[in-house]
């Protein structure tokens, strides 16, 4: 008797699981609260399938920044104060994780999660033939600070051995990668990564829907808020996927998944005439010391970045997107910004900087699969295909 799954949240990971559910031989049944799939935080990113940024977090110098920059309405990252014991217990596990020297260890693991990622994505793309802005452009990091230059050098130590392409590049080749960046002024440098490649997650996940919709074992339920997983029904098994909506649908079941909201913002910049177009960056970028990454996806541009610890807060802050513009009209003058559209998104972090992907402690129907943080896009496909290697060992 085929065995039927409930997969609840439609994002990036959740339809990568039901994809390879439904190639398993398993019913699906893919449950979310909005009207369409990916429609959070795999709505509007930055667009980057980035295994180059696969870098966690956990490093002390990360934490003094954080705090020096607390009471900067524009910083990079921004912890605002508040008595949250939420923020707080999250911040003293990073500070944990920190100090267990697991920078290294956890990095390299990301890398490989990535890497396989990109293969499994080339396998289905492929497969299904889907449409969504892709290029295999690559991504390139640059620096206008000789510190974070270094660090770069430092870090491509590991990515390389990693088997992560990281290409130091001087100012003359990053001009010759994007000449666009010739009005960018004091780059020291860069890292070159040609394997990364960028595409429109909403597109990519609507499009993952449609092949799926062809199928007899799969069922859409949308429009379907979840309070408690005892709420949906009885399934075989149960994959959580709901980013920060995860964190209630675990403690439902008396799980507690240690992920926090940690907020992100981006700006959609179409080009209205030629020479704007002709502006826009036609490799993928990422500004290591702002935090901000860029995807031309199609005859738009997507800036991203920003990184706020503000609890479960959807507003979009004027002095948050502010910085965004700002680094368009200082790097590539050229583009007119008039029409752009902001977003705001909260990513699901674990205070180690990896996904949460395995079966719950309180049921072992319950399975979980979230907890991605700003790597969603990156890292869906391997872990998707590893939470139903799993289900399918333990239904055996």
């Amino acid at each position: 008797m085929t065995k039927t799954v409930a997969v609840v949240g439609a994002g990036i990971a959740g339809m990568t699981t039901a994809y390879y559910l439904t190639q398993a031989g398993f019913r699906v049944d893919l449950i979310d609260q909005e009207h369409y799939p990916a429609m959070q935080c795999s709505r509007a990113n930055g667009g980057q399938v980035s295994v180059s940024n696969s870098e966690v977090w956990n490093t002390w110098s990360n934490i003094l920044r954080g705090a020096s920059w607390m009471f900067k309405k524009d910083a990079p990252l921004l912890i605002r104060p508040s008595l949250d014991w939420e923020k707080i217990k999250w911040l003293a596990r990073f500070a944990y994780h920190t100090a267990r020297n697991e920078h290294e260890r956890n990095t390299a693991q990301t890398i490989q999660m990535g890497l396989e990622a990109r293969r499994l994505y080339q396998e289905i793309v492929e497969k299904e033939q889907l449409d969504f802005d892709q290029s295999y452009c690559g991504i390139l990091h640059f620096y206008k600070n000789q510190k974070y230059f270094d660090h770069a050098r430092d870090i491509g130590a590991l990515y390389r051995y990693n088997e992560c392409e990281w290409d130091i590049v001087d100012r003359d080749q990053i001009l010759k990668i994007e000449p666009n960046l010739q009005d960018s002024a004091d780059i020291v440098g860069g890292a070159w990564t040609a394997g990364d490649w960028t595409g429109d997650i909403h597109k990519f996940c609507l499009e993952l829907e449609r092949v799926l919709s062809r199928r007899t074992t799969f069922m859409r339920r949308y429009d379907k808020h979840v309070d408690d997983l005892f709420s949906i029904g009885y399934y075989d098994s149960i994959v959580v996927t709901a980013g920060v909506g995860s964190i209630q649908l675990a403690r439902s079941i008396g799980d507690r998944l240690p992920i926090y909201p940690v907020k992100g913002y981006s700006i959609t910049i179409p080009a209205d005439d030629i020479k704007s177009y002709e502006a826009m960056p036609k490799v993928s970028l990422l500004d290591d010391q702002a935090k901000i990454v860029t995807s031309t996806l199609g005859n738009r541009l997507r800036v991203a970045g920003t990184a706020e610890l503000t609890g479960v807060n959807y507003d979009i802050r004027k002095d948050r997107i502010d910085p965004l513009l700002k680094w368009v009209h200082s790097n590539f003058p050229k583009i007119n910004t008039h029409n752009y559209s902001s977003w705001a998104c909260l990513r699901p972090m674990t205070p180690n900087m990896l996904p949460i992907v395995g079966r719950s402690r309180q049921n072992t129907s319950v399975y979980y699969n979230t907890g991605h943080g700003h790597l969603g896009w990156t890292l869906a496909p391997y872990t998707a295909r590893q939470i139903v290697d799993q289900i399918i060992k333990d239904s055996q």
